[in-house]
């Protein structure tokens, strides 16, 4: 696995154009820097990993554009020893994300070709999420619940219950809803039963898979 000083390069160049385009946090942007996001992805596509775009990936999945990965980690304000739920593992570049801004972090995948190929490739390269959990995310991990954050990486139809259960008061989760395009959505939870909601723009994911029984 190479990681090479053109690599590091382009990575600075990409944290560059994801400051233009409104990314603020360095913490943020130093991750970017940090991970070699041409080892997620297809050797093939390899010349244009650090463009800012989402590339095809296994199991009819994608790995996300760097800014949407960007701006949901600037969005939830992480802070290290966070315990961050993270719904859709996927190539696990937002995981390492996540790592590096030293958060706590649990993955679930619904994928099992994805949720395999992930749980031996980020040891690798020296990311140890607290849990990788092949799994329904509708459900979100009520055995490890309250969760600081949650973070969802593919459109959900709708916002599951189980999730905004599984918040701490002051908890945020953070969801893109809707069907083929995605309203990035964040909830606050301010009380048991209270929550504020703001609508973050138009952004296009995936769909989010539901185990059917």
């Amino acid at each position: 696995m190479r990681d090479t000083s053109k690599h590091q390069g382009l990575r600075n160049q990409l944290a560059t154009v994801l400051q233009a385009k409104g990314i603020t946090d360095r913490k943020v942007l130093n991750a970017i820097r940090q991970i070699p996001r041409h080892l997620f992805i297809d050797s093939s596509f390899e010349d244009h990993a650090y463009k800012d775009k989402a590339f095809p990936i296994a199991a009819e999945q994608t790995i996300s554009q760097p800014y949407t990965v960007a701006f949901q980690s600037q969005t939830l304000a992480i802070q290290p020893n966070d315990k961050v739920l993270e719904i859709g593992t996927g190539s696990g570049y937002q995981t390492a994300v996540l790592l590096e801004l030293k958060a706590v972090v649990f993955s679930i995948e619904r994928q099992q070709e994805l949720f395999k190929k992930t749980s031996l490739f980020l040891p690798k390269l020296g990311y140890m999420p607290k849990k990788f959990i092949f799994g329904d995310g509708y459900k979100g991990l009520p055995e490890q619940a309250p969760f600081d954050k949650i973070i969802v990486t593919a459109g959900a139809p709708f916002v599951p219950k189980p999730l905004l259960s599984q918040l701490k008061v002051g908890g945020m989760l953070l969801i893109p809803v809707g069907d083929t395009t995605q309203i990035m959505t964040l909830f606050i939870r301010k009380s048991a039963k209270e929550f504020e909601k703001q609508e973050l723009g138009d952004f296009a994911f995936v769909p989010m898979l539901e185990e059917k029984n």
